[in-house]
């Protein structure tokens, strides 16, 4: 039988990045953003542990993860002018039910149908959860983004500015 241990938080946050670190060299993340991905990872996964511990289930806790990974993500993105995916995909790696996987399929060798549904039924949330989480701010963020370039278009049309689109061309009229 395994012993439950609890490792304090920063202890968390350090062993996630050492993780998604790993995991960014495996996967070929640019090294110019590896450390940032490692950091979007360990947030989110830190930031589950501390729901968890906190006494909160871990199907939200892993949706709220998913949800600070995807925003960290979309952050570094834009920072970076580089894709969401660069950072998403390593940083969801720790908040990924494979234990839970694991423990549903020890359930159903052991016979322990029961237990296997409960376990599989978590395990099922809490990947549905991540994958709502990233549309859910993906699409907030989209817009986020949109709203402000159009008040960015309003203020420079008020200011007296000419906003040409791109297939627009500036034409003399002539009569």
């Amino acid at each position: 039988m395994m012993q439950d241990v609890t490792f304090p938080l920063y202890a968390h946050f350090i062993f996630s990045w050492i993780g998604t670190a790993g995991f960014c060299l495996l996967a070929h993340v640019p090294s110019k953003y590896i450390v940032a991905a490692s950091v979007t990872g360990s947030c989110g996964w830190t930031l589950y542990k501390y729901l968890v511990l906190t006494g909160n289930g871990s199907v939200i806790a892993c949706f709220l993860g998913a949800c600070l990974v995807a925003l960290v993500s979309e952050l570094f993105s834009r920072a970076g002018k580089e894709a969401t995916t660069l950072f998403i995909i390593p940083g969801i790696l720790p908040l990924v039910p494979g234990f839970g996987m694991y423990h549903t399929m020890v359930f159903l060798l052991e016979g322990d149908f029961q237990a296997a549904a409960g376990k599989g039924t978590e395990t099922m949330l809490m990947a549905g959860g991540i994958a709502l989480a990233i549309l859910l701010i993906a699409s907030f963020t989209r817009l986020f983004t949109a709203a402000l370039r159009r008040i960015n278009n309003f203020i420079d049309l008020y200011n007296g500015k000419r906003i040409f689109k791109k297939n627009e061309q500036k034409t003399k009229h002539t009569r």
